[in-house]
């Protein structure tokens, strides 16, 4: 099926910033003077290319260039929707862990994505206990609006990187050998942060215009990221 419409333009010169969210943790190494690593992989190409992407299925009026922000600075609050990859090697800090709280309680949309195996999960999970331990991690079910906000998706493909789809080989990585969809939600089952675990959906937006990435998962890849943008706006 063709894409859902979506009434309207949203006001403003530029409604929507495409935003990184910049995080602690033991990385590889600086990147851009800004204690980078993990948090900025495929930064800023990746987020360039969804971009250029994005606005011609959504027709969202948006910023054309990066966007990265630290989870403690209170200006976060500003940009709706923020995205982290590589979770698995974030160790946030106490100013990091009370800034995401704060911006999920207020409203904000947390898109997770590449991270991959139990390891990695268990690192994930623990920090999300620190900023909500009350809340648990779900699977989101297949009649969740996300599924249907933009595009309707009936099954959850498993992204593989550049290296991985491009030469044909296995779309897992180490002992991720599922793809899933979960997710944190508030009290009023409004859906927080969707986690995208076992799978790289930034890859494929990144490789997307590469003859050499296999196209059905770099189709499903934006058709999910527009589901998760039009879902994280209107919610």
């Amino acid at each position: 099926m063709g894409p859902r419409m979506v009434e309207g333009e949203l006001p403003g010169r530029y409604p929507f910033y495409w935003t990184r969210a910049v995080y602690s943790g033991y990385g590889r190494g600086w990147w851009g003077g800004r204690g980078g690593g993990s948090w900025a992989t495929d930064y800023p190409k990746g987020d360039r290319q969804f971009l250029v992407v994005l606005k011609r299925l959504v027709r969202l009026n948006a910023y054309d260039w990066e966007n990265a922000v630290s989870l403690a600075d209170p200006g976060i609050r500003r940009f709706p929707v923020i995205y982290a990859v590589e979770v698995g090697r974030m160790e946030l800090t106490d100013e990091e862990i009370e800034g995401l709280r704060s911006y999920l309680d207020a409203g904000g949309f947390l898109i997770v994505d590449d991270f991959w195996g139990s390891r990695e999960w268990s690192v994930f999970e623990w920090n999300m206990s620190r900023v909500f331990p009350e809340r648990s991690i779900e699977d989101i079910p297949s009649d969740h609006p996300i599924f249907s906000a933009y595009y309707d998706i009936e099954e959850i493909l498993q992204v593989p990187n550049i290296n991985n789809g491009a030469g044909g080989y296995q779309t897992h990585e180490r002992d991720g050998y599922v793809p899933y969809v979960r997710g944190i939600f508030d009290d009023e089952r409004r859906l927080m942060v969707v986690v995208n675990w076992n799978t790289d959906l930034g890859d494929a937006w990144e490789w997307a215009e590469s003859p050499y990435y296999p196209l059905e998962y770099s189709t499903f890849a934006y058709e999910m990221g527009a589901n998760m943008i039009v879902y994280g706006m209107s919610h």
